[in-house]
């Protein structure tokens, strides 16, 4: 059953609502894209600045990490303060770290920059859905979130397509800058549409505000001790195996997490993380399953990208260009599943995870069969297969998490299951990877050939897919959940729910 109605907080004429709206959605989608689009831009960088695979990871790696550790203080005082003062701070930030990255004369200075641009990026994210959630409410919340699912999978995809067109624009010396370059005037844009268009969404409280400061160290050490160790498997033989000791670390930390937020909610105190969210069946299975389905997206564009260019000799633009037709059909997909899911509910994600599991299988048959010539193609056709059904997934998905979540604590939901799906990012990435490169190292003699890259991205897919199964069991798990619920109160519960 519902917990807590669907209501909107926010007043607006419909195409002021809209406008903001995609004010919200432009800045996401730009957020994203510093996620994928800086990957094809490493070995530019390790030439400008002779960076070691350790400063390399953490370029990446870094982002992940900061931006994952600012989401949920920054989704707790969006919720109780002014959520529109929060996203122009975040993407001021935003803005002057990306001119830093761009304009950086070493490489210490860059790993800066990205480290305060996951910061930024972090500050951002929750803001953006805890005001879909207020701007929006029944249909046109799911028609809301389908077109914000249709647009961060545009965003995703697209993202290693432009950084090498970055690259192949700016040369191989300096169009690596470029990368960060672009999100200067696209960000001042966006700053000075989010003064004009976006509501207040100031909260009255007589209280002060309050981000329990025990749980908030807690919750960094749980966090950061559960990603390191993700964050550094390259896959390489000179990864250091002492790094998964710090799995230690992160389970004595969120069982200190779990006990203080349960302590300071006893006490009459507001803690950083409700743990009563987790008791929103519809919250924490989405939340799971997004997590499990942001392990394997990520995953299998960086391991088709290394493939093609590697195992085939494509350009990085070019192979880039291969996830294409999955980001066109995404968007098409999240917009249909934006309009379905308050009729259809989870049964939707479900046909979309089983239609992503065909397209991955398609992926694999297409790069272990074809001939090299014909191999981009095909694998092109199969993301198209696969795009379809990942548009059925994020965007209804998205909105049947938060649909049993009151309003005033969207921004700390939303950011929970952000974090939820860099954690799922972090840990999918160091996986595949390292199966990828492990076979590698295993099989080759020398160069490796054509066959060894076979058989490491066809075992690296094979963890990817097995990601994408897991999710597919929540969804039918939940689905089960909610049939019988419905069963129990006699079958008057929303077909959505």
């Amino acid at each position: 059953m519902s917990q807590a109605p669907e209501t909107r907080s926010i007043t607006l004429p419909e195409s002021h609502r809209w406008r903001a709206y995609w004010v919200c959605v432009a800045v996401a989608a730009l957020t994203i894209l510093d996620l994928s689009k800086v990957n094809v831009g490493l070995p530019a960088i390790e030439d400008a600045f002779g960076a070691g695979s350790t400063e390399l990871q953490l370029i990446v790696a870094g982002y992940v990490l900061t931006f994952g550790l600012t989401l949920v203080p920054a989704g707790r005082i969006g919720d109780q303060r002014s959520r529109k003062t929060l996203f122009i701070v975040g993407l001021s930030l935003f803005t002057l770290t990306s001119l830093a990255a761009a304009l950086a004369p070493n490489i210490e200075v860059l790993l800066i920059a990205r480290l305060l641009q996951g910061v930024a990026a972090g500050i951002q994210m929750p803001q953006v859905l805890g005001i879909i959630q207020e701007l929006f409410t029944g249909k046109e919340r799911g028609k809301a979130f389908g077109l914000f699912g249709a647009t961060i999978g545009l965003a995703t995809a697209f993202g290693p397509t432009l950084g090498g067109l970055m690259i192949a624009i700016g040369g191989p010396e300096d169009g690596w800058r470029g990368i960060f370059w672009m999100n200067v005037p696209l960000a001042l844009a966006a700053i000075a549409l989010a003064i004009w268009l976006l509501p207040v969404t100031r909260h009255p409280s007589s209280k002060p505000l309050s981000l329990d400061p025990v749980g908030l160290v807690l919750f960094a050490v749980t966090v950061i001790s559960l990603m390191w160790p993700f964050l550094f498997t390259t896959g390489s033989p000179s990864d250091n195996p002492a790094r998964w000791w710090v799995l230690v670390l992160f389970v004595l930390a969120i069982t200190a997490f779990i006990a203080w937020e349960r302590h300071y909610a006893a006490s009459g105190k507001h803690p950083l993380v409700p743990l009563a969210l987790f008791g929103v069946s519809s919250f924490r299975n989405g939340t799971a399953l997004a997590s499990v389905y942001f392990a394997a997206m990520p995953s299998m564009f960086l391991l088709t990208t290394l493939y093609l260019q590697h195992g085939l000799g494509l350009e990085a633009v070019f192979a880039g260009m291969v996830g294409i037709g999955f980001a066109l059909m995404s968007a098409v997909g999240s917009w249909v599943g934006g309009t379905l899911v308050n009729r259809l509910g989870r049964p939707l994600v479900v046909w979309g995870l089983a239609l992503l599991l065909v397209g991955i299988g398609l992926l694999v048959l297409f790069a272990l069969t074809t001939q090299p010539a014909v191999t981009p193609w095909a694998m092109a056709g199969a993301m198209v297969i696969g795009g379809a059904g990942g548009g059925l997934v994020v965007s209804p998905n998205q909105t049947l998490t938060l649909m049993d979540i009151p309003v005033k604590q969207g921004g700390l939901a939303g950011s929970v299951g952000q974090l939820g799906q860099r954690i799922g990012t972090a840990i999918g990435t160091a996986v595949t990877l390292s199966l990828f490169y492990s076979t590698i190292f295993r099989e080759a003699d020398g160069e490796p050939d054509l066959t060894v890259y076979h058989h490491a991205y066809g075992i690296g897919m094979l963890a990817v897919a097995i990601f994408v199964a897991i999710a597919f069991a929540i969804g039918v798990a939940d689905l089960g959940a909610r049939r019988r619920q419905r069963s129990a109160l006699g079958g008057t519960e929303p077909a959505a729910a």
